[in-house]
């Protein structure tokens, strides 16, 4: 329990160490006499649509800068920082929520995160040698699969995957290497949802059990990252405060959907987010964007 509370402690610091750098950025240009609109009613409600389903595993980003640049909120070249800043969080909301209620093995929930923000910067340098074309097909076409041999679990022809809250050793030491993986293709753009909702279903998992541990791992990434973008001024502040205040309510609403749903019903709903993923990934790869080196 006092490792949960360390975790728990750990996030809340990221996050006001956040709060902190964009109040005192805000109070810098407010100094230069540069006004800050407040939110629009279309901007919490991306916010509040874009979180929800990202609570659900969906992921946010594709969806967000679809609507960014549908509606000419923000300019290309800040949409990146504009999500992370405002999504940094709601993604921290959603792993405190789902950590609480949520009762996933601590010690292995923790390894597990530390692994993936790891792997986010070690693994970065390796994984920048790779187009990120090659991959979003391979992740792409490895999520088809998975979600075919799923379809086959819940139609009793094949294991549908388990119902722990904690992996046995063996199990445990693969989760830590895909965990790793996971996290070093982040830089790349790739989510880390759908793969983790597969890989430790695969391994014995309950599906509720990868939603605190691959939140958790989002929170760290996206807070230390936002940070960042706050200092570089490479956002859009109404539009990222939009996400936060709309964002809140819709991960909220989210969780308790997840939560509430039986097993069966969660597999489905992790099916869908399964395939969506998949989709939206081969689709990437095929765009001419996708082609360029990376």
């Amino acid at each position: 329990m006092t490792l949960v509370r360390m975790l728990l402690g750990a996030l809340v610091a990221s996050g006001l160490l956040l709060v902190g750098r964009w109040t005192i950025e805000t109070r810098r240009v407010a100094s230069r006499r540069q006004e800050r609109d407040a939110p629009t009613p279309l901007d919490l409600l991306i916010g509040l649509v874009t979180n929800f389903f990202d609570t659900l595993g969906i992921g946010s980003l594709a969806t967000t800068t679809a609507l960014y640049r549908l509606f000419r909120l923000v300019p290309d070249e800040v949409i990146p920082g504009t999500i992370i800043v405002g999504d940094a969080l709601c993604v921290l909301t959603q792993a405190v929520l789902f950590i609480s209620v949520v009762d996933v093995d601590p010690l292995q929930m923790t390894a597990l995160i530390v692994v993936c923000v790891a792997g986010g910067w070690i693994g970065a340098g390796i994984v920048a040698s790779l187009s990120r074309r090659a991959v979003q097909l391979g992740m792409g076409g490895a999520l088809l699969v998975a979600a075919a041999f799923m379809v086959l679990g819940m139609l009793g022809r094949f294991p549908a995957g388990g119902r722990a809250l904690a992996f046995a050793p063996r199990a445990f030491a693969i989760a830590i290497v895909v965990n790793f993986v996971l996290g070093a293709v982040l830089p790349l753009g790739v989510g880390n949802y759908a793969p983790s909702l597969v890989a430790f279903s695969v391994l014995g998992m309950d599906p509720r059990g990868a939603f605190p541990i691959m939140m958790g791992s989002g929170a760290f990434v996206a807070t230390t990252a936002g940070i960042r973008f706050i200092g570089a001024g490479r956002f859009h502040w109404r539009a990222a405060l939009g996400l936060t205040v709309g964002g809140i309510p819709g991960v909220i609403a989210a969780v308790y959907l997840v939560t509430s749903l039986r097993l069966e019903a969660l597999r489905w709903m992790v099916l869908a987010v399964v395939a969506y993923a998949s989709l939206t990934l081969l689709r990437a790869a095929t765009q001419r964007d996708a082609c360029a080196p990376q």
